[in-house]
């Protein structure tokens, strides 16, 4: 069960001047929403991966609560800058295992993999690394579209979520929505056929 967004929103406004308790008051509000989103982006996975939720959640919000140049703005601003950093823990993940895989032992290497976008329930696997150059690929041709992936999918926002935080209307988002997971698929596809 969500929080309500109003006491979420006034730790977040009041994070920005600099309320200590505040910072120690939002995780517990936050933590179930949060855990819950990056479970779902394991729950498909082999028992044998190297990253779990609870180690995603908690890296992803000390990279927030380490960043001091953010002006909070409500508690969708929060979901969608933690989507960001959810999205570049997994991303940052991926590379280390790489890089493991290059130079570490046989053996060492297991791929991080997310499951679908949100679409059909049997979707394959995707790589978490494949899909981060995949966002960044559809970002140089619509960033809103991205963007919404992004919040959408790491940050766990619904649509209206997405259209208040992007300032559009909700059909905007809900028609980029579909084209943007139409465009990743392609594109994941094709890197799949190399």
């Amino acid at each position: 069960m969500a929080t309500p967004p109003t006491e979420v929103t006034q730790l977040v406004l009041a994070m920005n001047g600099g309320d200590e308790s505040a910072r120690s008051a939002l995780l517990p509000l936050v933590y179930a929403e949060l855990r819950e989103q990056a479970e779902s982006y394991f729950r498909a996975q082999r028992g044998n991966h190297t990253l779990q939720p609870t180690a995603l959640v908690h890296e992803a919000y000390l990279r927030l609560m380490g960043k001091t140049d953010i002006a909070w703005e409500s508690r969708s601003h929060f979901l969608a800058v933690a989507a960001m950093a959810m999205r570049n823990v997994l991303a940052d993940h991926a590379r280390r295992r790489r890089a493991q895989k290059r130079g570490g032992a046989a053996g060492a290497w297991g791929e991080v993999t997310l499951t679908g976008l949100g679409s059909d329930p049997g979707e394959r696997d995707i790589d978490a690394l494949d899909l981060d150059d995949a966002l960044r690929a559809l970002a140089l041709v619509d960033e809103r579209q991205a963007r919404i992936v992004e919040l959408r999918f790491y940050g766990g926002l619904t649509v209206e979520e997405v259209a208040h935080v992007l300032n559009v209307s909700s059909g905007t988002v809900a028609l980029d929505w579909r084209m943007a997971r139409a465009w990743l698929r392609n594109r994941l596809d094709d890197s799949d056929r190399d």
